[in-house]
């Protein structure tokens, strides 16, 4: 149970269950996991454990230390994450998770998209800080993943100015689009309280969002210009938006991101739903990256039987809406 990531208050009214008369308290049981993990370590140190699993594992990874020889940085991705990672290229989303381990190094997290529209961890990376080198370091890493001539279609991200830069840097080739919920919640943090009634409001994010959804340059432009005049003694409003989201409208405006294959995906929530998944196993915040690694790896097993359950089940699938007719008689069973 403790290797399914049970927790112990689970796991010991699982036990009571199957034994009323079961003596053990909760002690008992977080004394008993304390004797599993030092058993498992096997007399090394929980540095020395992690190496020597990521080794024997398989896993993709590299490691940074400071000039006193301290960790700074980890990049690790499990054999099956691997896999799903160079078949599925075209569409990933990045983004940074805190409170996941006792050294309070941020986590950046990368999730695929699956030909079934699932997602998918692909990869992740301990870093020291979030500075535009140390996403330039890990992303080097992920490439190495994805093969010298491989760049994924769009990559997905909130608008982190310093990760921006390192896709550019290490994925020139790449379109990076930024969040349009998020960006909708910066405006609504930064904006709204310039409107008096909620009906004001309202009526000014229906006129934004005729920004975003300008099908092409022409479009777009009039609709700005509609915006700056029925706003115009919002000088606030129309500065804020000007100086923070107009300079990246390539990136989140219809008329530039319907140029490039990001198949439906213009917002982070496949990360925001990874984060939460993710601290469903660790369930707390306070352990070591030997801990925090065995339960991700836990979380990404989980998920690539899913996926090639789901695989499995769509290959002898055969649809009958629409298309089991004579012109696609050559396809059946062939392509998913």
């Amino acid at each position: 149970m403790t290797r399914s990531g049970i927790p112990s208050r689970q796991i010991l009214s699982s036990l009571r269950q199957s034994n009323p008369k079961l003596q053990a308290v909760s002690k008992t049981i977080y004394n008993t996991k304390g004797k599993i993990q030092k058993d498992n370590l096997a007399g090394r140190t929980m540095i020395q454990a992690l190496f020597e699993e990521l080794c024997q594992g398989d896993f993709t990874f590299d490691v940074a230390y400071d000039q006193n020889g301290h960790l700074t940085h980890l990049f690790f991705a499990h054999p099956f994450s691997s896999i799903l990672t160079k078949s599925y290229t075209n569409v990933f989303v990045m983004d940074c998770t805190y409170k996941t381990n006792k050294y309070k190094m941020p986590l950046l997290d990368i999730i695929g998209v699956s030909s079934f529209n699932s997602s998918f961890y692909s990869c992740f990376a301990f870093l020291e800080k979030e500075g535009e080198g140390d996403y330039i370091w890990a992303l080097h890493n992920f490439s190495k993943i994805l093969g010298p001539t491989c760049h994924p279609f769009v990559i997905v991200s909130d608008r982190e100015l310093t990760l921006m830069n390192a896709i550019k840097v290490v994925f020139p080739s790449t379109t990076n689009l930024l969040c349009v919920w998020h960006i909708e919640k910066n405006i609504l943090a930064n904006c709204k309280p310039y409107f008096d009634t909620q009906d004001d409001w309202t009526t000014f994010l229906s006129t934004w969002n005729e920004v975003i959804n300008s099908q092409d340059e022409e479009a777009f432009n009039e609709a700005w210009k509609l915006v700056e005049l029925l706003y115009k003694d919002k000088e606030k409003v129309l500065c804020y938006i000007q100086k923070t989201w107009l300079p990246f409208k390539e990136r989140f405006v219809h008329a530039w991101t319907e140029n490039c294959a990001h198949f439906g995906n213009r917002v982070s929530s496949r990360a925001k739903g990874a984060h939460g998944k993710l601290k469903k196993y660790l369930q707390v915040s306070t352990g070591d990256l030997y801990q925090v690694k065995n339960k991700i790896c836990l979380a990404i097993e989980n998920e690539f039987k899913e996926i090639t359950i789901q695989l499995s089940s769509e290959r002898i699938r055969i649809p009958h809406h629409n298309y089991n007719n004579y012109f696609f008689k050559e396809l059946i069973t062939k392509v998913s």
